[in-house]
């Protein structure tokens, strides 16, 4: 009798029961469900909702294999047991067992403890509901790794991991219920609850936090910086790095949000696969386009001068927007989720122009937290069935205008 006869069995065995949830969990982790409906009509197609996030996690995983090399790279560039590298994607410098490593341990136990976490509370909610574990933590538990810094304390993610999970998706009913991303509702709890681990020149390079600690209580070590370009724009500094590490991902940053290269390919990817929408993409860029081409236009026109807080990073070139920061990877594979973006096609242009100009807004403004696609998802997220339900009303209204020509 193999695994699967014997999974169905126990379903069997403990159906009606508590335990029938968890048994069903695994037969649906592992397998197609084998039953089918007996009445209506239907439509039989090759994907369904594991199929598609088990893509999602697909597009994801360079994203994440760069991290872990990235991780390693950053903390022994910073230490100086390395030197940094420049615009050359192959190099062997970045490309070795020595940065994976570094990364691989640092990085997997946040891997393990998003989805072991995120899954357990899952697995809870579907036992006191009654009702089949969905696989829609499948996506969020790969994204939360990838999304923030790799020095945080586990139990600070474990905590913001229950929070997202619950209040960002079981309160609404679960999965395609929920309103807020959750990931970027389990960041947005990191951002606000423990706001030093979020932000800084000290939580984006591994050991620089633990090495700031040491200093402080009088060991005589070098500090490690691990400034980021938003940290070094936001208090008008140089900016030590070429396009070139920007596009490729040799910055310090979250985990998986550096590469710009290896998002663009994953959006490609889900673009191909119909998974992500080209138009929230597309429409995301433009609006950070703009945004960022008016915030140049007011610094040559001598309205923001040099002495102003906003100055560095209005003055960046509006297109470097796109290559810094989370932006892309936000754009790529948070804003277009399916369940909490618009739903329309005209409301997936201005949900996503929007998401784009409130982030570069909020970069801006915000020079203590210069980073704004987090909260622009967020507040567009809230506001996608407005927009949704104007489109849906104008085109009504369109119709009907058009109704009333022809019977004139």
């Amino acid at each position: 009798m193999g695994l699967k006869e014997k999974l169905h069995n126990l379903k069997m065995k403990y159906k009606g029961t508590k335990l029938e949830t968890t048994f069903n969990a695994f037969h649906t982790f592992l397998y197609t469900p084998n039953e089918t409906t007996h009445g209506g009509t239907h439509i039989k197609v090759a994907d369904d909702l594991k199929r598609t996030m088990n893509t999602v996690i697909l597009a994801l995983i360079p994203c994440l294999i760069f991290g872990m090399f990235n991780v390693g790279y950053q903390h022994y560039v910073a230490t100086g047991e390395i030197q940094a590298i420049s615009g050359d994607f192959f190099s062997g410098q970045f490309w070795n067992w020595d940065n994976f490593w570094m990364g691989f341990t640092k990085v997997l136990p946040l891997v393990i403890i998003s989805y072991v976490v995120g899954l357990g509370v899952e697995f809870i909610f579907a036992t006191i509901k009654g009702h089949e574990v969905e696989e829609g933590y499948l996506v969020t538990g790969m994204l939360v790794p990838l999304i923030v810094p790799v020095d945080i304390p586990y139990w600070m993610l474990i905590v913001a991991i229950i929070f997202g999970v619950i209040i960002g998706k079981e309160v609404f009913g679960g999965t395609g219920m929920n309103i807020l991303n959750p990931a970027l509702t389990i960041r947005a709890f990191l951002f606000f609850a423990y706001p030093t681990w979020m932000s800084g020149d000290k939580v984006w390079v591994h050991g620089a936090a633990e090495r700031a600690n040491e200093i402080v209580n009088g060991a005589n070590v070098d500090a490690i910086s691990g400034e980021t370009i938003l940290g070094s724009l936001a208090q008008s500094q140089p900016v030590d790095y070429s396009v070139a590490d920007m596009f490729f991902g040799f910055i310090p940053g979250s985990i998986g949000e550096t590469s710009t290269l290896l998002i663009a390919l994953g959006g490609l990817f889900l673009i191909f696969t119909k998974i992500g929408s080209w138009r929230i993409m597309l429409s995301s860029i433009v609006g950070a386009l703009v945004m960022g081409y008016i915030f140049n236009l007011v610094v040559d026109a001598g309205i923001i001068t040099q002495t102003s807080n906003f100055y560095g990073i209005m003055s960046a070139e509006f297109w470097k927007h796109l290559l810094i920061g989370g932006f892309a990877f936000g754009i790529v594979f948070m804003a277009t989720d399916p369940v909490t973006a618009a739903q329309t096609n005209k409301g997936k242009w201005i949900y996503g122009f929007l998401i784009g100009v409130f982030s570069i807004m909020i970069r801006v403004f915000n020079p203590a937290y210069p980073e704004g696609v987090m909260l622009a998802i967020l507040l567009m997220n809230v506001f996608a069935p407005t927009i949704d339900h104007y489109v849906v009303q104008a085109n009504v209204k369109k119709r009907q205008k058009r109704a009333k020509l022809k019977t004139a």
